[in-house]
């Protein structure tokens, strides 16, 4: 498919329609949003759209690998902290990025499952790309498991379990104070402290 910038005198105006596209997302719902809506909002014809993009799926799939944030971005620096500071407080700054993530994805990822043909093609986007949950959570994983040879980190600690825990608590906050509509109490920097705490605790020395 030829691109906008490929063809003189046209106007490129993919950024306005993917964020308009995000925005009535985020207000009605994948399901809820139309290729008219989106031209509506960005100030063009429904024809225009297709100069870009070829079908409403491929719009709103490209609005997805757009939208979502890179989860790697905080654990990369978590990697670089193998052996440095407090392992525990390294473990609170990198699931400080997750849970910014996961306050930014769970609307999107939701509506995905209203949309099965949009689901199917995102699963395949990511596996193209080699992304994916299933990595972040490796990468947590091993940064416990290092942590752990090096004696900071309690040996009992089972990793995998540990990086699940951890996940887990990060999303169902963000899912619970969107499904809710307002931020829980005690706040994420408070909790997550205490679930560090409870979850990977540090080596015990008398």
């Amino acid at each position: 498919m030829v691109r906008t910038k490929d063809i003189p005198g046209k106007i490129n105006r993919r950024k306005e329609i993917l964020q308009a596209a995000e925005k009535l997302m985020l207000q009605h719902g994948l399901s809820g949003v139309t290729t008219r809506q989106i031209s509506q909002e960005v100030g063009c014809s429904e024809g225009a759209l297709y100069v870009h993009y070829d079908s409403r799926l491929n719009l709103l799939l490209a609005m997805l690998e757009e939208s979502l944030p890179e989860m790697l971005g905080p654990l990369q620096t978590l990697q670089q902290r193998v052996g440095r500071g407090s392992a525990q407080a390294n473990l609170a700054v990198a699931l400080g990025g997750i849970y910014r993530f996961h306050q930014r994805a769970t609307p999107l990822a939701a509506g995905l499952f209203a949309e099965p043909a949009l689901l199917a093609a995102y699963r395949a986007s990511l596996a193209r790309q080699g992304k994916g949950p299933h990595l972040s959570m490796k990468v947590l994983q091993n940064y416990i498991a290092t942590e752990q040879r090096l004696g900071r980190i309690d040996q009992r600690v089972d990793p995998k379990l540990a990086a699940y825990l951890l996940m887990s608590a990060s999303f169902f906050r963000a899912f619970s104070e969107r499904f809710f509509g307002g931020r829980m109490v005690p706040a994420w920097s408070k909790l997550v402290k205490q679930l560090i705490t409870s979850v990977v605790p540090a080596v015990n020395i008398k």
